[in-house]
């Protein structure tokens, strides 16, 4: 199980986008491993080429996939930026594996 979904808040940690928060819109892998897209963080400039009539040419920014290690998850009920942990709940069949909050031990729950 990923620690970072779609729908989560985080933290940027690294790059040019350094102390921004924004909401996971993918997760991707990517040549260097799992990726994420936030909107509005790590733009990049592409050129583009009208291929049909009704498309325009120009400059478009995109955002690219961040490194899944450059970003931390930030917590919905205390709103730090927190290490996941692994919590098992329920017994035999109904068990399943949710994701903790470290600092609050609040469920992490994804909004959609």
């Amino acid at each position: 199980m990923p620690n970072v979904r779609k729908g989560d808040r985080v933290l940027i940690l690294a790059g040019k986008d350094r102390g921004k928060r924004g909401t996971v819109e993918r997760v991707q892998r990517t040549k260097r491993g799992l990726g994420i897209v936030v909107p509005g963080i790590n733009m990049a400039k592409k050129h583009q080429a009208p291929r049909a009539r009704t498309q325009t040419a120009g400059i478009l920014d995109l955002p690219v996939p961040i490194h899944i290690s450059n970003v931390q998850v930030v917590c919905p009920s205390c709103d730090k930026p927190t290490r996941v942990a692994h919590q098992h709940l329920g017994e035999g069949e109904d068990r399943r594996r949710v994701r903790v909050c470290r600092h609050c031990g609040e469920q992490i729950e994804v909004t959609k």
